[in-house]
């Protein structure tokens, strides 16, 4: 079954509001500086790469789960991993550091292995869950009061 990732309000205003910022940028480059055009050839293909990349990661994150594994994509970001290695699942909290292919807050923070982790943000928790618990039933799922309450 194939999840979209949920796109949080906040992050599409950073991303077409950053795009519409360098193309400005870029635009008024070329305005100001038509002489010194090799120059600024190099800096607009970066800025052009940057607005490309974020642009996949915002359009192209989604998650897979079948049979025997977890499948994620985020522009260039994939990987999968066994359902069979995944200890338990975090609901409704944002991991701030590490491996996060996700466009929204508030999502799920699996835990597989001893100390691996990753964060997604799928149209829907619950289902994702339920879809997860459907081909290993030995998840522990625990919600974002339940992870506060333990610390």
């Amino acid at each position: 079954m194939k999840f979209s990732s949920r796109k949080s309000p906040s992050f599409t205003l950073i991303i077409y509001g950053m795009n519409l910022f360098l193309l400005c940028v870029i635009f008024v480059g070329y305005n100001d500086h038509q002489e010194e055009f090799n120059e600024i050839i190099w800096t607009d293909l970066l800025l052009f790469l940057i607005v490309g990349f974020l642009f996949w990661v915002y359009h192209d994150t989604s998650y897979k789960i079948t049979k025997k594994y977890f499948k994620y994509r985020s522009g260039p970001i994939r990987g999968k991993i066994e359902l069979s290695r995944i200890k338990e699942i975090i609901k409704g909290k944002t991991l701030w550091t590490g491996l996060k292919p996700a466009t929204a807050s508030k999502g799920l923070i699996i835990k597989y292995d001893k100390y691996e982790q990753i964060y997604i943000s799928p149209q829907s928790n619950d289902e994702f869950i339920e879809q997860i618990l459907q081909r290993n039933n030995n998840v522990r799922i625990l919600a974002r009061e339940e992870v506060d309450f333990l610390k």
